[in-house]
């Protein structure tokens, strides 16, 4: 096992100024090739002190900006309007990529797909609830009703009638 402090937040490993154990092979060929982590020596130790104490400034503006974020998402309803065959089964499905962009457009907020918890892809019309999973543990649950063409074009109707 290789012993590495982190530089950066890894996914599944650790944050920053943690010190892991990992697979030579990953260290080797992941890790340190994407700078994300240095070999753990008696010099990394005042590397470590300095890089917890800049996450832990970080985490702290992530949370507020995550949790305005949060604040704005929280119980919005989305729609997406879908090809739908006679039978009023989908063409495809709805994608985190459609659901991200959704998401820019309506509320003008930056997200990632990861961002998005999508346990299935959407392929049925209706209303479904979604999480969006932010920096430092802050979710957020909206709504994203699937309409059909024609549903779509009906509500509106009836919206201006």
């Amino acid at each position: 096992m290789a012993q590495l402090l982190l530089i950066k937040d890894v996914e599944a490993l650790g944050r920053s100024g943690e010190i892991v154990n990992v697979k030579p092979g990953f260290a080797r060929n992941f890790l340190l090739p994407q700078s994300l982590a240095v070999i753990a020596d008696k010099n990394t130790l005042r590397m470590q002190e300095r890089l917890k104490a800049e996450r832990e400034k970080r985490a702290i503006a992530d949370k507020k900006e995550s949790e305005a974020v949060a604040m704005q998402i929280e119980g919005m309803t989305l729609v997406q309007v879908v090809k739908v065959d006679q039978e009023g089964h989908m063409y495809g499905s709805v994608t985190v990529a459609e659901i991200v962009h959704l998401i820019q457009d309506h509320a003008k907020i930056e997200l990632e797909k990861k961002d998005i918890q999508l346990k299935h892809p959407i392929k049925t019309t209706g209303v479904h609830s979604l999480v969006v999973k932010l920096k430092e543990g802050v979710t957020a649950n909206f709504n994203l009703k699937v309409m059909s063409e024609e549903g779509y074009r009906t509500s509106l109707e009836e919206q201006k009638a």
